[in-house]
């Protein structure tokens, strides 16, 4: 890293459980509800309004998230909060944790979760929401809710499917099994598996690459990559060759072009 983490000083949270910080053109979020690094009413809607103010800040191209401590990066959902039985308050839950991921799915600029520890039913749906996994070894990654009698309710039978095959997302979702990292990188679940401590570190280093491109064009790519997910291949190539051409209405086009000619960085303008 080229500098030191600083405090992201643009916005109030509006909890002290998700702690924000800055360095280069990355964000870094880190969850900090111990002891676990469960997630919680307060959490969720600090990770909606933190998502959208990260989003309209032309600073930030990425956003890195992870655990505080070295055990969990997050155990999910409290399950107290269905202790009772109230179906209001499981539907409300339910609502807001899916609401809370998708806006993290839906982030104009890269996602990296840095996974230093369990990561569990929600704390594994919220990693499902990033573009990019970075795991230790030693990590522990399910998504265990079926044997509670609940299920993964914000968008981890659907990602976990996608990203790994329907086959090994029956076996983590309706079998209740484990993966460690290394398993898990196998699978296709994580990018790349790390040694213990050193998922934080991996992550940054690759969200700094992220500065260097054209932020407009990362939005655009993403959003055509995902789109590959509701439409077939095929569906998405004119819309693919019509975005190519609609980036030229951007100066960073211009720019990033010309500065490949003259041997510079090009200095971005757009996002």
């Amino acid at each position: 890293m080229d500098h030191a983490l600083q405090p992201y000083t643009a916005l109030v949270p509006r909890t002290d459980k998700l702690v924000v910080q800055k360095v280069g053109h990355t964000a870094l979020v880190t969850i900090d509800n111990p002891p676990a690094n469960t997630w919680d009413s307060d959490t969720l809607h600090g990770l909606i309004e933190l998502v959208g103010h990260l989003g309209a800040d032309s600073e930030i191209f990425a956003l890195v998230i992870t655990g505080r401590g070295d055990r969990f990066f997050s155990a999910g959902a409290d399950l107290k909060l269905f202790a009772d039985g109230d179906k209001a308050r499981a539907r409300e839950m339910a609502s807001l944790f899916g609401k809370a991921f998708e806006t993290l799915r839906d982030f104009s600029g890269v996602t990296i979760a840095a996974l230093n520890g369990y990561a569990m039913g929600g704390g594994l749906e919220c990693a499902l929401a990033c573009d990019i996994r970075i795991a230790e070894r030693q990590v522990q990654l399910a998504l265990p809710e079926a044997g509670v009698g609940l299920l993964p309710c914000a968008g981890g039978t659907q990602a976990l499917a996608w990203l790994v095959g329907e086959g090994w997302a029956k076996r983590m979702i309706l079998c209740g099994e484990r993966i460690d990292g290394v398993k898990a990188e196998r699978i296709g679940l994580v990018e790349e598996v790390v040694e213990q401590d050193q998922a934080l570190a991996t992550a940054l280093r690759l969200a700094a690459q992220v500065g260097r491109q054209s932020p407009m064009a990362v939005k655009v790519c993403k959003s055509l990559i995902q789109g590959a997910r509701r439409q077939s291949l095929n569906s998405l190539l004119p819309e693919e060759r019509e975005r190519f051409v609609d980036l030229f209405d951007y100066e960073d086009t211009l720019e990033g072009v010309n500065a490949f000619f003259d041997k510079r960085p090009p200095q971005w303008r757009n996002r």
